[in-house]
């Protein structure tokens, strides 16, 4: 219930920033981190995933039905949390208000769940000149720099070729041929590239950047996202 709390508030605890004290009911934390126990446990945990894409499955079913008929180009999603509820929130305030303190709870949890392998780069997704110059900021490069720095991985970068118009109205299907031949790079790529995001919707943005990164030379791409927009059957 504290969370809900929370988000009817708008989230001005967020904003708050004090240290020592969770991030959303402002009790004590946990030592070194921005939450409470009680929160922590309230999050909107992805306990069940397909493997491939993160998208939430039955209990002990390795793989969706999309997985299943039309596999992507990459090979795995970590994504620990679904969108939804404070996550969602969290998420707002980071790529739509730049809070670092947002970002920097991000990268707090997504190092709670990391990926299984760590592979041999991190990757960010390439934003539009439009939506650059709108937003002010990369969030996916942001998140990708700090796990960088703590998990000593080096970053690789792709150029975004293709100005699409925006996702957010997309279907699974307009989506991906929306995003095809979006990216491009220059030089030799590692063997193991893992493409860092905020949220995973249908996963067509980490298909198409896979698939330029596997055209480019890698061997393997995966997906390490805060969190994961559970699709169900669309």
């Amino acid at each position: 219930m504290v969370l809900k709390q929370w988000l009817q508030r708008g989230s001005r605890l967020l904003q708050q920033g004090m240290p020592g004290y969770c991030a959303f009911c402002m009790a004590s934390a946990l030592p070194g981190q921005g939450w409470c126990a009680a929160c922590l446990k309230e999050l909107p945990w992805n306990l069940h995933a397909c493997q491939q894409c993160g998208d939430p499955v039955a209990h002990k079913t390795p793989l969706c039905g999309h997985c299943l008929t039309e596999p992507p180009a990459y090979t795995a999603t970590q994504a620990g949390l679904l969108y939804q509820g404070a996550i969602k929130q969290l998420v707002h305030d980071f790529k739509f208000h730049a809070s670092p303190r947002a970002g920097t709870l991000l990268v707090e949890l997504m190092l709670l769940t990391p990926p299984a392998i760590q592979g041999d780069a991190l990757l960010s997704v390439p934003m539009t000149t439009a939506h650059a110059r709108t937003r002010g900021f990369n969030q996916s490069h942001w998140l990708a720099e700090q796990l960088g720095k703590k998990c000593d991985m080096p970053l690789v970068n792709a150029r975004r070729i293709k100005d699409s118009p925006s996702q957010r109205t997309l279907n699974r299907r307009q989506r991906a041929a929306n995003l095809a031949g979006a990216f491009a790079f220059e030089g030799p790529l590692p063997a193991h590239i893992v493409i860092v995001d905020d949220v995973v919707t249908t996963g067509s943005t980490g298909h198409a950047l896979a698939q330029a990164a596997l055209d480019a030379g890698a061997s393997q791409v995966d997906i390490w996202a805060a969190a994961r927009t559970p699709l169900g059957k669309d």
